[in-house]
């Protein structure tokens, strides 16, 4: 697509003819100033009939002086400035491109001799300071990849992530493991998208509830000032699958840097393990029960050997030991069969916790939800724990909201104290209110209903919870106090300092997949003012049935790749063909090669879309003369019910905002300028990895005018006169 016509020529051209045209109205004012009233009569009547003769004579000249000038000014004037934008793409090319200067005028050849002779010798300088970084760098590569070594040698999963969740570093175990999920939930298989890469966020996969919990519990025990601190949780996928995690902090090292760059995430799948630990379980349970009914067989056998002819002193003993047997064995397969049932009622991974914490974090929960005022009561801040805190919590708040809903309470306490009995493992978690008329029954009853947790009912009640715990909730009045309160007896954790973990892992570790230049990028601020550097970005094209969106082409083909930190994610893309559900034209398969047989048993853009847009979420999108693949994108939106709503980017218009003065800014051309070698032409990856190359070049360029943020680069962009173009 050509720009139109530059204003400066235009100008030049214009010019010889406003000249002659000023050069004919002057000579006439100067003939009519100086000649008499007849002689001014005879002048006119002898140019009034030659008058066409002189404007012809006038357009004529005009014409031609004003190519000549237009010609000139193409040649001379407009040479500069097509240089410059040359030398500005240069400086950031890769070494060894030098200026052209043939056919151009001399003084224009001598200035990109001299450009030339500086590139030159900017190169041998980056070249001698490559050679030193180099030579600098070698110690630390060596330890890196020990380190590297290491990662890629661990068992457990290891995800590093920034604050906003971005992932930043994963060994090859956490890859293996998210594909192994992905698999299991039937997600990934649309585009070929990898369920784990650098840039995507960790929130596709894990609850951010749970994050956000996790990291609150780390920083008040950073705060409280323990030197190290971690948070365990666990979760379920889609898929049904239950991962144990571990959050620890990657704390910031710059004076005056914020408390966390990061956490490190270490994962397990320990769905086996439960299910095996409950299947043993289930086991016992059925053993326990039959062997109870053969006891109660035997028992029936031996009585019926109480026979007349036995010796009384004889048959006395034998009875004896056979009752005291089997009372024995009755006792012991009962205490069994109860141990068994009970661990299947309450095993479940729980951690350590201090009460406090775990207090001041209830005490924030219900105060966030709306509901009544909440205050810490009594807490015994030596107190240890040992819960699942996020199930907890959304319990507590489940009866905070009745008790608000059904009785209008409007001020709850919570208390923490060991029990009443020293040694016994328990403590009580007491959440009081202002004593009032209401049903124990009703009240009671809430034990066993779902909770509720953020407006949606969950799969446990209070009771599952508790059971989870080896714990019991009852209701009470008080007696020294106008009060009631709901009672939790909870486990305490085992030992003091429960809490403790193991040092952090080191946040410079390199295992295979990695890019340390995300940590604390993304930490805050609104999305239009943020530097691009510090954005994720996804590149994609599509391959149609034809050129109209709105009269029936369809799209057969959607490619794209990720950058993020401003470099191209390879490893990243998205590509998956579409079956139209409409015939290909022949001069459409004759560009991008895709014929109807290969899309036969496609899935169709309902379900490609769906794929497509969790690839692309929480990035901005970027695409080559965008317009035209959106407008595809948003007729499906009301289809498919997928929206694009984020921020798109136009390498077309960010060409013409760049180098205004060139004459072309189609992908190949804009490739051709800034050195990027043009592969895989007229197929949707091949298209969108150009596009990502191509945009990579820019983001130097845009930053040197000025243009950093993603708000000025989007206001650059719509100033354009390309961005007139609808489709």
């Amino acid at each position: 697509m050509k720009p139109p016509a530059d204003r400066t020529a235009l100008a030049a051209a214009a010019a010889p003819g406003a000249v002659l045209a000023a050069a004919l109205g002057g000579t006439a004012a100067l003939l009519r100033a100086t000649l008499e009233p007849a002689e001014r009569a005879a002048a006119w009547a002898l140019l009034q009939p030659r008058l066409a003769l002189v404007l012809m004579l006038w357009l004529v000249a005009s014409i031609a002086l004003g190519t000549l000038a237009r010609r000139l000014w193409l040649r001379h004037g407009g040479a500069a400035g097509r240089l410059a934008e040359t030398v500005q793409v240069l400086r950031l090319a890769p070494p060894g491109r030098r200026l052209e200067a043939q056919g151009q005028p001399r003084g224009v050849r001598a200035l990109a001799a001299a450009v030339n002779a500086l590139l030159a010798e900017r190169e041998e300088l980056l070249g001698a300071i490559d050679r030193r970084v180099a030579e600098a760098a070698d110690g630390i590569a060596q330890e890196r990849n020990r380190l590297a070594a290491l990662m890629a040698e661990l068992t457990q999963s290891v995800v590093v992530c920034n604050l906003d969740g971005r992932v930043l570093l994963f060994n090859a175990r956490a890859r293996l493991q998210f594909r192994a999920l992905a698999a299991a939930q039937a997600e990934g298989a649309i585009g070929g998208a990898e369920p784990l890469a650098l840039g995507r966020s960790i929130y596709a996969a894990l609850d951010r509830r749970l994050v956000a919990h996790a990291l609150d519990s780390v920083q008040q025990r950073l705060a409280r000032g323990a030197a190290h601190a971690s948070a365990t949780f666990v979760t379920g996928t889609r898929g049904g699958q239950l991962l144990r995690v571990q959050l620890a902090p990657v704390r910031a090292q710059a004076a005056g840097a914020p408390a966390l760059d990061g956490f490190v995430l270490m994962l397990d799948n320990v769905t086996h393990d439960l299910g095996d630990e409950m299947a043993r379980d289930r086991a016992l349970h059925r053993l326990a029960e039959g062997q109870r009914a053969a006891l109660g067989n035997l028992r029936a056998a031996v009585e019926l050997l109480d026979e007349p002819d036995l010796p009384p002193p004889v048959r006395e003993r034998f009875f004896a030991v056979v009752r005291d047997e089997i009372g024995t064995l009755a006792r012991q397969l009962q205490e069994a069969a109860a141990a068994g049932l009970q661990a299947q009622k309450t095993r479940w991974p729980l951690e350590d916790m201090l009460g406090a914490d775990l207090v001041d974090a209830a005490v924030r929960r219900l105060q966030a939800a709306g509901g009544p005022r909440v205050g810490a009561g009594e807490v015994d801040p030596a107190l240890w724990l040992r819960v699942d805190s996020y199930s907890l919590l959304q319990a507590l708040a489940h009866l905070a909201g009745r008790l608000a809903g059904e009785y209008g309470v409007a001020r709850l306490t919570l208390r923490l104290q060991p029990t009443a009995t020293p040694g016994d493992g328990k403590a009580w978690l007491d959440l009081a209110w202002p004593v009032q008329a209401m049903s124990t029954e009703a009240v009671s009853a809430w034990e066993t209903e779902p909770v509720v947790a953020d407006g949606q009912a969950q799969a446990l009640s209070v009771r599952d919870v508790l059971d989870r715990h080896g714990g019991t909730l009852w209701f009470e009045r008080g007696r020294a106090r106008p009060e009631a309160f709901f009672r939790l007896l909870l486990p305490q954790a085992v030992g003091a300092g429960a809490g403790a973990t193991a040092a952090l892992p080191l946040p410079d570790s390199r295992p295979e997949f990695y890019d340390f230049e995300l940590f604390g990028r993304g930490a805050g601020g609104g999305l239009l003012e943020r530097p691009l550097a510090e954005l994720a970005f996804t590149v994609f094209d599509t391959e149609t049935t034809g050129l109209d969106p709105t009269g029936g082409d369809e799209i057969i083909q959607i490619g794209a790749t990720r950058i993020v930190a401003g470099k191209l994610r390879r490893e990243s893309v998205f590509e998956q063909l579409v079956d139209p559900q409409r015939s290909v034209p022949e001069a459409g398969i004759a560009i991008h090669g895709i014929r109807p047989e290969q899309l036969a048993d496609q899935p169709t853009i309902d379900a490609v879309l769906p794929a497509f847009a969790d690839f692309a979420a929480d990035t901005v999108l970027v695409a080559h003369n965008a317009a035209f693949d959106m407008r595809f994108l948003q007729i499906k939106e009301a289809r498919t019910g997928v929206r694009f709503e984020q921020p798109v980017l136009d390498t077309l218009l960010l060409s013409a905002v760049l180098h205004p003065g060139q004459g072309s800014h189609g992908l190949e051309a804009i490739a051709e300028r800034l050195g990027v070698p043009v592969l895989g032409r007229h197929t949707a990856l091949g298209d969108a990895i150009v596009t990502a190359e191509v945009f990579v070049k820019m983001m130097p360029l845009l930053r040197e005018r000025g243009l950093v943020t993603l708000g000025q680069v989007l206001e650059a962009s719509r100033a354009t006169w390309l961005a007139r173009v609808q489709y």
